[in-house]
């Protein structure tokens, strides 16, 4: 039993964010992105995926096809009103039911695999994974235990049910997915995951979306409403403690005070909506701009979808990243892929996915006065950032989904072939080391 096919069919759960969400705005971020992206690569090449996601609206149907192969089903779970993630463990139970219910609808063995994202998804698959007799991948995407040690100012720290509730998904899953290296070391040293079950398959980016394209700076910024003069700078993300765009202000003034006509023909560009803990200041950082006397550089822009986000990475001299943590780091990958350099800080995944000095700067810590030093002196050399230009693009290439669809088939295999083969092994051990009996005979015939 050395060998088994391709998983004809998977589970896959993101309970607090459905993939038909607007990334940048809520609970939708790199995740969703993610699992779209995954799915559709998934369906490519031949294998059904179900996405499990929590009923948000009633105005959606209860299944969605998203795209030929991926299908969305919205489980009624809670209140149809958006939720915070504190409040999603009361309903983990109504969820999992409404899992289970419709694998009960099928015959045995509808899915081949489980893969779950976050740690609430774990919940649920820990429990499904029991029911329905198949394995189990997990992908955190983010861990408590890393947040809470990097904890911006003022943000809140994850709690101690999560804590627990990640301890438990890590243990029981047959194989964790990391994004990075350093994510596979935060598994193995904060939650002693067996090294033998993690497997580092790191994310994508759409190269066909995210590129250079003609017109070039001048053409994107009309498209946006952008100033054709002068420097841009970007943000792209969810606004949030954690994503940390108040380093990108606070470096603005800094810069006011050490090159005032330099930062004077500079403009940032924060798009994004409040989520998590940014909610509960949601104009937080109007009021901050307002207050370091930058309103006049300082455009807010709301999520962009279609081809306007490439636009705006296209619009920009250069997009920073300045997060206290990022398991990976979508928007730096998509921002060089455009041919757009990456200021990003020193952490987590970002360090894989900016490679510094090559396709952007990596900057230590979140000092105002050391942001703007390295934002100052990319802005006054043209040369340099058309360098590190070539270079984002150059980088950029390494990385697509469909590398990461098919890292994921390779431990899905793994996973369903270690699975079986234990299965078999007990079955055989059953029988007495002989020949199967009748039902166990047939037990085994129905895991090919």
């Amino acid at each position: 039993m050395s060998h088994w096919p391709t998983p004809r069919r998977i589970a896959t759960l993101s309970v607090h964010t459905s993939p038909l969400d607007q990334p940048g705005t809520g609970d939708a971020g790199g995740l969703n992105v993610y699992v779209v992206e995954v799915a559709r690569r998934l369906a490519d090449a031949g294998v059904e995926v179900e996405i499990f996601t929590r009923a948000t609206s009633s105005d959606r149907p209860a299944r969605v096809e998203m795209s030929p192969g991926v299908t969305v089903r919205h489980v009624i779970s809670g209140p149809f009103e958006g939720l915070a993630k504190e409040d999603l463990p009361a309903q983990m139970c109504a969820f999992t039911n409404g899992v289970l219910r419709a694998e009960a609808a099928h015959p045995p063995g509808h899915y081949d695999l489980i893969h779950s994202h976050y740690w609430l998804s774990g919940q649920v698959g820990w429990l499904a994974k029991e029911r329905w007799g198949v394995p189990l991948v997990h992908t955190a995407h983010t861990l408590a235990k890393v947040k809470n040690a990097r904890l911006a100012e003022g943000d809140r720290p994850e709690p101690l049910a999560r804590v627990v509730g990640e301890d438990q998904v890590i243990a029981v899953s047959d194989r964790l997915v990391a994004n990075t290296q350093v994510e596979a070391r935060d598994l193995i040293m904060r939650y002693a995951a067996d090294p033998e079950r993690v497997t580092v398959v790191e994310p994508g980016v759409d190269l066909d979306r995210f590129r250079p394209a003609s017109g070039g700076r001048t053409a994107a910024r009309q498209r946006l409403g952008l100033p054709e003069r002068g420097y841009v700078v970007a943000f792209v993300g969810r606004i949030q403690p954690l994503k940390a765009p108040d380093v990108l202000l606070r470096s603005l003034a800094a810069l006011r005070d050490r090159e005032p006509e330099l930062a004077g023909q500079v403009t940032v560009v924060i798009c994004g909506g409040p989520s998590g803990s940014g909610l509960d200041q949601p104009t937080a950082l109007i009021d901050l701009a307002e207050t370091l006397g930058v309103t006049d550089s300082v455009r807010f822009l709301p999520p962009q979808t279609g081809d306007d986000l490439p636009a705006l990475y296209r619009a920009a001299d250069l997009v920073a990243v300045p997060s206290h943590n990022e398991s990976f780091g979508l928007v730096a990958l998509e921002a060089q892929a455009c041919g757009t350099p990456v200021v990003a800080a020193a952490v987590g995944g970002l360090v894989t996915a900016v490679r510094d000095g090559v396709s952007g700067v990596l900057v230590d810590g979140h000092s105002a006065a050391d942001w703007a030093i390295v934002l100052g002196k990319l802005l006054a050399c043209p040369g340099r950032r058309d360098e590190l230009a070539a270079g984002a693009v150059g980088h950029a290439r390494n990385f697509s989904w469909t590398r990461t669809a098919s890292g994921l088939l390779a431990v899905y295999r793994e996973a369903v072939t270690e699975h079986r083969e234990r299965i078999a092994s007990s079955l055989a051990g059953s029988s007495g080391g002989g020949s199967l009996a009748g039902d166990d005979a047939e037990a085994l015939r129905t895991l090919a």
